[in-house]
């Protein structure tokens, strides 16, 4: 086992956990599911990778934006590019169309993710495929800022089976079961705004009207509150 990666282990399980990481643990000590879902705050957000291995992979940029009272904030966005260890070039690079040059100039994890973390606040995480975003984004923030956040996540793709295979349920009509649920398809498929693919903050902003489409929906189901939500899509992350 290669001794650099021995020291980047162990750092991670036994560094002092960062302010950012503490404030937020605090935020979520007592977390309640019970409210409407328009007494929640959202950040809708998307992560570029260097590729999907969770090994060896890491963050470049990260893209968000917040949804207050149900209404997308198009005045408050977030939008970093992270340099990551590896600087060599790769084809996932190139299809984000991020170049190495913007990468050395970037931040680094530990500058960035302190303040994405503030920025999210108090707020839940929702994302398309939300596992892999937050599996990378806590791999990151346990190996530099020696804790996990805190901060519940919401899979809008999760939220879309569960309304599309529950339209009888729900009295909207027939499961359609040729949905594809690629976050571009589901564009499509319920005619919704068009963003620029393979970029962290047009993706976000994909990603938030749909979650804003489905919860119009899922409320006429009778989905009411966050707790309601969650089993409505079977979703749970909170680590």
């Amino acid at each position: 086992m290669p001794m650099r990666w021995l020291q980047e282990l162990w750092g991670g399980l036994f560094r002092k956990p960062h302010p950012a990481i503490l404030k937020n643990r605090e935020l979520f000590a007592d977390f309640d599911q019970s409210r409407p879902l328009v007494e929640y705050d959202f950040v809708v957000f998307d992560t570029e990778l260097t590729g999907l291995n969770k090994r060896k992979d890491e963050i470049i940029s990260i893209g968000a934006v917040k949804i207050i009272n149900l209404h997308i904030e198009l005045s408050s966005a977030f939008h970093k590019l992270i340099r990551p260890q590896k600087l060599d070039s790769t084809d996932s690079t190139l299809i984000h169309r991020i170049t190495p040059e913007q990468l050395r100039n970037a931040s680094p994890a530990i500058d960035v993710l302190p303040e994405f973390i503030e920025f999210c606040g108090n707020a839940l995480l929702v994302g398309h495929f939300v596992g892999i975003d937050m599996a990378f984004l806590n791999k990151t923030c346990k190996k530099v800022l020696g804790g996990y956040i805190q901060n519940p996540s919401v899979d809008t793709m999760r939220l879309a089976r569960g309304y599309i295979e529950g339209k009888g349920v729900y009295g909207y009509g027939q499961t359609d079961q040729s949905v594809s649920y690629r976050l571009e398809n589901l564009t499509r498929e319920f005619n919704l705004p068009c963003f620029k693919p393979h970029d962290a903050l047009e993706d976000a902003m994909q990603t938030a009207y749909l979650f804003l489409f489905l919860l119009k929906k899922l409320k006429k189901g009778g989905i009411q509150t966050l707790k309601q939500l969650y089993q409505a899509g079977r979703i749970w992350h909170l680590m």
